[in-house]
Protein backbone atom coordinates (compact mmCIF):
# COMPACT_ATOMS: atom_id res chain seq x y z
CA UNK A 1 0.00 0.00 0.00
CA UNK A 2 3.17 2.22 0.51
CA UNK A 3 5.40 1.24 -2.29
CA UNK A 4 4.11 4.12 -4.79
CA UNK A 5 5.73 6.16 -1.94
CA UNK A 6 3.44 9.29 -3.12
CA UNK A 7 2.16 10.29 0.54
CA UNK A 8 2.48 14.11 1.40
CA UNK A 9 5.51 13.07 3.48
CA UNK A 10 6.82 11.23 1.41
CA UNK A 11 7.75 14.47 -0.78
CA UNK A 12 7.49 17.60 1.81
CA UNK A 13 8.15 15.56 5.40
CA UNK A 14 11.57 16.22 7.24
CA UNK A 15 13.49 13.18 5.54
CA UNK A 16 13.72 15.60 1.76
CA UNK A 17 15.90 18.30 3.89
CA UNK A 18 18.58 15.93 4.56
CA UNK A 19 19.39 16.19 0.69
CA UNK A 20 18.48 19.81 0.11
CA UNK A 21 19.71 21.47 -2.41
CA UNK A 22 19.70 24.73 -0.01
CA UNK A 23 21.84 22.95 2.78
CA UNK A 24 25.36 23.93 1.64
CA UNK A 25 26.40 20.60 3.67
CA UNK A 26 25.58 17.92 6.31
CA UNK A 27 25.86 20.33 9.12
CA UNK A 28 23.33 23.09 7.57
CA UNK A 29 21.17 19.56 6.09
CA UNK A 30 20.97 18.08 9.59
CA UNK A 31 19.83 21.65 11.21
CA UNK A 32 17.20 21.89 8.14
CA UNK A 33 16.35 18.20 9.34
CA UNK A 34 15.50 19.36 13.03
CA UNK A 35 13.62 22.80 12.02
CA UNK A 36 11.29 20.86 9.56
CA UNK A 37 10.38 19.15 12.55
CA UNK A 38 9.87 21.11 14.99
CA UNK A 39 7.35 23.17 12.96
CA UNK A 40 5.84 20.14 12.26
CA UNK A 41 3.58 19.46 15.07
CA UNK A 42 0.02 20.21 14.42
CA UNK A 43 0.77 21.04 10.91
CA UNK A 44 0.11 19.19 7.69
CA UNK A 45 3.04 18.54 5.58
CA UNK A 46 1.77 20.73 2.46
CA UNK A 47 2.18 23.97 5.01
CA UNK A 48 5.00 22.57 6.64
CA UNK A 49 6.80 22.37 3.42
CA UNK A 50 6.02 25.94 2.19
CA UNK A 51 7.38 27.59 5.61
CA UNK A 52 10.73 25.53 5.44
CA UNK A 53 10.87 26.97 1.53
CA UNK A 54 10.62 30.71 3.00
CA UNK A 55 13.00 30.09 5.61
CA UNK A 56 15.56 28.34 3.00
CA UNK A 57 15.29 31.10 0.78
CA UNK A 58 15.97 33.99 3.46
CA UNK A 59 19.07 31.84 3.94
CA UNK A 60 18.02 29.24 6.78
CA UNK A 61 21.44 29.09 9.22
CA UNK A 62 21.87 28.89 12.78
CA UNK A 63 23.91 32.39 12.57
CA UNK A 64 20.62 33.98 10.64
CA UNK A 65 18.20 32.02 13.48
CA UNK A 66 20.21 34.33 15.95
CA UNK A 67 19.57 37.61 14.27
CA UNK A 68 16.74 37.34 12.24
CA UNK A 69 14.50 39.75 14.16
CA UNK A 70 11.63 37.30 16.13
CA UNK A 71 8.45 38.83 14.69
CA UNK A 72 9.91 38.44 10.87
CA UNK A 73 10.69 34.78 11.61
CA UNK A 74 7.18 34.26 13.03
CA UNK A 75 5.47 36.00 10.02
CA UNK A 76 7.99 33.68 7.60
CA UNK A 77 6.76 30.29 9.18
CA UNK A 78 3.01 31.43 9.22
CA UNK A 79 0.48 29.64 9.20
CA UNK A 80 1.87 26.57 10.57
CA UNK A 81 0.63 25.77 13.99
CA UNK A 82 1.35 27.74 16.84
CA UNK A 83 3.72 29.55 14.89
CA UNK A 84 4.55 32.54 17.50
CA UNK A 85 5.29 29.85 19.96
CA UNK A 86 7.70 28.27 17.58
CA UNK A 87 9.37 31.15 16.43
CA UNK A 88 10.63 31.42 20.25
CA UNK A 89 11.72 27.99 20.45
CA UNK A 90 13.99 28.25 16.90
CA UNK A 91 15.58 31.54 18.43
CA UNK A 92 16.02 29.77 21.87
CA UNK A 93 17.25 26.83 20.22
CA UNK A 94 19.59 28.48 17.79
CA UNK A 95 21.38 30.33 20.78
CA UNK A 96 21.75 27.12 22.15
CA UNK A 97 23.42 25.38 19.34
CA UNK A 98 25.54 27.84 18.48
CA UNK A 99 26.70 28.48 22.71
CA UNK A 100 26.68 24.45 23.39
CA UNK A 101 26.72 22.42 20.18
CA UNK A 102 29.37 24.83 17.33
CA UNK A 103 26.47 25.38 15.68
CA UNK A 104 25.55 21.99 14.50
CA UNK A 105 22.41 20.03 16.05
CA UNK A 106 22.90 17.77 19.02
CA UNK A 107 23.84 14.30 18.40
CA UNK A 108 22.12 12.45 21.18
CA UNK A 109 18.13 12.41 22.29
CA UNK A 110 19.11 13.97 25.85
CA UNK A 111 20.78 16.45 24.42
CA UNK A 112 17.83 17.10 21.57
CA UNK A 113 15.54 17.42 24.32
CA UNK A 114 17.30 19.94 25.86
CA UNK A 115 15.95 22.50 22.91
CA UNK A 116 13.27 24.18 23.12
CA UNK A 117 9.75 22.66 21.40
CA UNK A 118 11.55 19.30 21.28
CA UNK A 119 10.29 16.53 22.40
CA UNK A 120 10.99 12.29 22.33
CA UNK A 121 8.84 12.62 18.95
CA UNK A 122 11.21 15.12 17.10
CA UNK A 123 14.89 13.80 18.75
CA UNK A 124 14.30 10.13 17.80
CA UNK A 125 13.44 11.11 14.18
CA UNK A 126 16.29 13.54 14.48
CA UNK A 127 18.72 11.12 15.15
CA UNK A 128 17.43 8.62 12.27
CA UNK A 129 17.47 11.51 9.82
CA UNK A 130 20.28 13.45 10.61
CA UNK A 131 22.65 11.48 12.13
CA UNK A 132 21.47 7.88 10.75
CA UNK A 133 21.36 6.72 14.36
CA UNK A 134 18.93 4.45 14.90
CA UNK A 135 17.70 5.49 18.46
CA UNK A 136 13.93 4.77 19.10
CA UNK A 137 10.85 4.79 17.55
CA UNK A 138 9.69 8.09 16.08
CA UNK A 139 5.48 8.15 17.02
CA UNK A 140 3.69 10.99 15.69
CA UNK A 141 -0.08 10.82 15.92
CA UNK A 142 -0.89 8.91 12.47
CA UNK A 143 1.63 5.96 14.28
CA UNK A 144 -0.03 6.22 17.23
CA UNK A 145 -3.35 5.98 15.89
CA UNK A 146 -2.66 3.28 13.55
CA UNK A 147 -0.97 1.53 15.90
CA UNK A 148 -3.81 1.40 18.45
CA UNK A 149 -6.31 0.63 15.59
CA UNK A 150 -4.36 -2.29 14.50
CA UNK A 151 -3.68 -4.10 17.54
CA UNK A 152 0.14 -3.46 17.98
CA UNK A 153 0.09 -2.50 21.60
CA UNK A 154 -1.20 -4.65 23.99
CA UNK A 155 -3.39 -2.74 25.50
CA UNK A 156 -4.97 0.97 24.51
CA UNK A 157 -1.85 3.67 25.28
CA UNK A 158 -3.30 7.03 25.94
CA UNK A 159 0.17 8.97 24.58
CA UNK A 160 2.62 8.72 21.69
CA UNK A 161 4.95 8.23 24.16
CA UNK A 162 3.58 5.07 25.74
CA UNK A 163 2.99 3.95 22.22
CA UNK A 164 6.54 4.37 21.25
CA UNK A 165 7.31 2.27 24.59
CA UNK A 166 4.88 -0.25 23.80
CA UNK A 167 6.09 -1.12 19.77
CA UNK A 168 9.74 -0.83 21.12
CA UNK A 169 9.26 -3.74 23.70
CA UNK A 170 7.81 -5.80 20.66
CA UNK A 171 9.08 -4.33 17.30
CA UNK A 172 12.40 -5.90 16.01
CA UNK A 173 14.79 -3.00 15.77
CA UNK A 174 15.64 -3.43 11.58
CA UNK A 175 12.20 -1.71 11.18
CA UNK A 176 12.15 0.86 13.33
CA UNK A 177 13.36 3.02 10.61
CA UNK A 178 11.06 2.51 8.52
CA UNK A 179 7.67 2.53 10.90
CA UNK A 180 7.31 6.27 11.10
CA UNK A 181 7.65 7.03 6.97
CA UNK A 182 5.40 3.87 6.43
CA UNK A 183 2.39 4.57 8.64
CA UNK A 184 2.59 8.30 8.30
CA UNK A 185 2.02 7.98 5.05
CA UNK A 186 -1.26 5.25 5.33
CA UNK A 187 -2.05 7.48 7.65
CA UNK A 188 -2.00 10.40 5.28
CA UNK A 189 -4.34 8.33 2.77
CA UNK A 190 -6.09 5.35 4.32
CA UNK A 191 -6.42 5.10 7.59
CA UNK A 192 -6.96 8.92 8.35
CA UNK A 193 -8.32 9.98 11.88
CA UNK A 194 -11.89 10.59 10.91
CA UNK A 195 -13.98 8.21 7.94
CA UNK A 196 -11.01 5.59 7.32
CA UNK A 197 -10.91 4.35 3.98
CA UNK A 198 -11.15 0.43 5.53
CA UNK A 199 -12.92 -0.95 2.47
CA UNK A 200 -9.73 0.43 0.37
CA UNK A 201 -7.24 -1.01 3.10
CA UNK A 202 -5.69 -4.69 2.31
CA UNK A 203 -5.33 -5.01 6.29
CA UNK A 204 -9.51 -4.81 6.65
CA UNK A 205 -9.61 -8.28 7.26
CA UNK A 206 -6.98 -8.36 9.93
CA UNK A 207 -7.25 -5.12 11.67
CA UNK A 208 -9.96 -5.54 14.52
CA UNK A 209 -10.66 -1.63 14.40
CA UNK A 210 -11.86 -2.06 10.51
CA UNK A 211 -15.33 -0.05 9.72
CA UNK A 212 -18.20 -2.85 9.47
CA UNK A 213 -20.17 -3.16 6.23
CA UNK A 214 -23.20 -1.48 6.58
CA UNK A 215 -25.82 -3.44 7.21
CA UNK A 216 -28.51 -4.27 4.13
CA UNK A 217 -31.95 -2.61 4.93
CA UNK A 218 -34.53 -5.14 4.59
CA UNK A 219 -36.89 -4.34 1.88
CA UNK A 220 -40.85 -3.66 3.22
CA UNK A 221 -42.90 -6.89 2.90
CA UNK A 222 -45.74 -5.88 0.15
CA UNK A 223 -48.91 -6.74 2.14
Amino acid sequence: MRAARDAPVDSMGAEVFMNDPGATDSKAGRLHVLVSLMLSSQTRDEVNHAAMTRLRQAGLSVQWLRTVPESELAELIKPVGFWRRKAQYLKSAAALLETEFGGDIPGSVSDLCRLPGVGPKMAHLTMNIAWRQVSGIGVDTHVHRIANRLGWVQKPTGTPELTRQALEAWLPRQHWTEINLLLVGLGQQLCTPVAPRCGECLNRNLCPSAAAPSPTKKKPRRR
